[in-house]
C-alpha cells in the first residue's frame, strides 16, 4: 500500500494556499469602473514602455467576440477595456481548471481504451490511472461552477451570455438556441455526469476484480462498460470542446477542433501518468513497473505529440490558406498578439518530443522522460491558454499573479488528490485477469 507523506502532502497544501492568495489579490486588483481603466492607461502612457494590462486598449478592437463594433472610441471603448481586465482572473482561473481536469479526462479515456482493447501490457499502471482519474470529482464541480457562472453571465466570459451582445449580434442570435446559458449548463452537467458514472463504476469494478479468486465476472463488467463509454466519450468530449472553449469565439469553428482538444487531453494524461509512475518508482514503489512500461507510456507520449501537430497544422493550414476573414482572423489575433506563446508552444509540443523521445534508448531513460513530459505539460498548458485568452483578455497575454496563482492552486489541489486516492487500495491489481502478462511485460 502507498503511504502519503507528510512533506508531500504539506506541500500540496501549500501550494494551494499561496495560489488561493494570489488569486484573492488578482481579483483585488481589477479594476471596478470605467474611471479606473482611464486612469490606468492615462497612468502606463505617463511612464511608457512595458508590456502590462492596459494594452488591451491597443489590442481589443482585433477580439471579434466582444462587440468590436462598439469598442472604436468613447465610453464604450473603455467599457470594453474595463471588461477585459476583469475577465483577466477570470480566465487564468478557468484556463488551469481546464488544465488539470483535461488530463484526469484524458487518463480515464486512456483507461477505458485498456479495457476495451483487453491490453496486456498496462494492468501493473492501472492503479495509478484510477488514482490520476480521482481528480474529475473535486476538478469537474470547481469546472462546473465556473461554466454555471460564465454561462449565466456572472463574468464575461463567453460574449454569448451577453444579452446586449446578442441584441446587436445576428449571427450570435441565430446560435441562440445552442448558446444559452440553461441548455449550457444542462449539457455541462450531462457530460460530467456521464464520465463520473463510468469513472465510479469502473473503479468498484476493478476493486471488486481484486476481490473475486474465482473467476473474471468484474473484469468482464469492465470491458462492456469501458466500451460503452468509449462510443459516449467520442461524441460527448467534442460537443464539451466546442462549448468550453471553440464558443468563446462564437465567430469561428473548425470542424477539426474536437479532435485537437482530444489529442491534447489524451497527450498530457499519458504524460502525467508517466511522470508520477517514475516518482512512486523512485521511492521504491510500483517495482513491478520496469523500463518496457515506461517505454510504451514514451511511445504513446511521442505519437500524440505527432497526432496534434498533424491536427494543428491541418486546422492551421486549411484556414489560413483559404483566407476567409471570418476564419483567418482567428489565427490573426493570436500571431499578432500572441506571437511567443502561440508558435512557443508548437516547439515545446512537437519539435522538443521529436528531438527528445524519437530515439527508442531514450524513452527508457527515466529523467529524459521526466524532461519530456514536463515540457509537454507546460506547452499544452500554452495551447490552452492561447485558446482561451485572445477572446476573453484581448492583448493582455502575460504571465502575471492570477495566472502563476491559478497554476499553484490546481496543482496543489490535483497533487493532494491524487496522491491521496493512491492510499485507498494496493498498487497492484492482483484480480486482473492480465496482471502476470503485465508484470513479466519486456519490449
Amino acid at each position: 500500500m502507498y503511504t502519503l507523506s507528510n512533506r508531500l502532502r504539506l506541500f500540496s497544501i501549500i501550494l494551494m494556499v499561496v495560489g488561493l492568495v494570489g488569486l484573492i489579490v488578482g481579483f483585488g486588483q481589477r479594476p471596478g469602473s470605467v474611471e479606473e481603466v482611464k486612469e490606468m492607461m492615462a497612468a502606463h502612457d505617463a511612464h511608457g514602455g512595458g508590456h502590462s494590462e492596459s494594452q488591451v486598449a491597443e489590442s481589443g478592437h482585433k477580439n471579434q467576440g466582444h462587440g468590436e463594433e462598439d469598442a472604436h472610441g468613447g465610453d464604450a471603448h473603455y467599457e470594453h477595456v474595463l471588461h477585459q481586465l476583469q475577465n483577466k482572473p477570470w480566465a487564468s482561473l478557468y484556463v488551469a481548471a481546464f488544465f488539470f481536469f483535461m488530463i484526469a479526462l484524458g487518463v480515464l479515456a486512456f483507461y477505458a481504451i485498456q479495457f476495451a482493447s483487453q491490453s496486456g501490457w498496462s494492468p501493473v499502471l492501472f492503479r495509478v490511472m484510477e488514482a490520476i482519474t480521482a481528480y474529475l470529482v473535486p476538478g469537474g464541480i470547481i469546472l462546473f461552477v465556473i461554466l454555471a457562472l460564465s454561462g449565466f453571465h456572472v463574468n464575461h466570459l463567453f460574449v454569448w451570455a451577453d444579452p446586449e451582445v446578442v441584441a446587436d449580434d445576428a449571427l450570435l442570435q441565430g446560435k441562440a438556441s445552442w448558446l444559452n446559458g440553461t441548455w449550457f449548463i444542462i449539457r455541462a452537467a450531462f457530460f460530467l455526469g456521464g464520465w463520473l458514472l463510468y469513472r465510479h463504476f469502473a473503479v468498484k469494478y476493478s476493486r471488486k476484480q481484486d476481490e473475486d479468486a474465482t473467476g473474471n465476472k468484474w473484469y468482464k463488467k469492465s470491458f462492456k462498460i469501458s466500451a460503452g463509454f468509449l462510443v459516449f466519450f467520442i461524441y460527448t468530449e467534442s460537443m464539451a470542446s466546442w462549448d468550453w472553449i471553440m464558443s468563446f469565439d462564437p465567430h469561428w469553428f473548425s470542424t477539426l477542433f474536437g479532435w485537437y482538444v482530444f489529442a491534447s487531453l489524451f497527450v498530457s494524461g499519458i504524460t502525467t501518468i508517466a511522470l508520477i509512475s517514475i516518482y512512486l518508482k523512485s521511492k521504491g514503489y510500483l517495482e513491478f513497473v520496469n523500463n518496457s512500461h515506461i517505454h510504451d507510456l514514451a511511445k504513446f507520449m511521442f505519437g500524440i505529440s505527432i497526432f496534434w501537430t498533424y491536427l494543428w497544422f491541418s486546422q492551421f493550414m486549411l484556414i489560413w490558406y483559404s483566407n476567409i476573414p471570418e476564419e483567418v482572423t482567428y489565427f490573426i489575433t493570436r500571431i499578432e498578439d500572441y506571437n511567443l506563446p502561440f508558435f512557443g508552444m508548437l516547439v515545446m509540443n512537437f519539435i522538443f518530443p521529436i528531438l527528445v523521445l524519437m530515439n527508442s534508448d531514450f524513452k527508457r531513460v527515466n529523467w529524459f522522460v521526466v524532461m519530456a513530459g514536463i515540457v509537454i505539460l507546460c506547452g499544452h498548458y500554452i495551447d490552452v491558454y492561447n485558446m482561451v485568452m485572445p477572446a476573453t483578455v484581448g492583448g493582455s497575454w502575460f504571465i502575471g499573479i492570477s495566472e502563476i496563482s491559478a497554476v499553484l492552486l490546481f496543482l496543489g489541489l490535483f497533487l493532494f488528490v491524487v496522491f491521496r486516492a493512491l492510499t485507498k487500495a494496493p498498487l497492484l491489481p492482483k484480480g486482473n485477469p492480465y496482471i502476470e502478462e503485465s508484470k513479466h511485460f519486456h519490449y
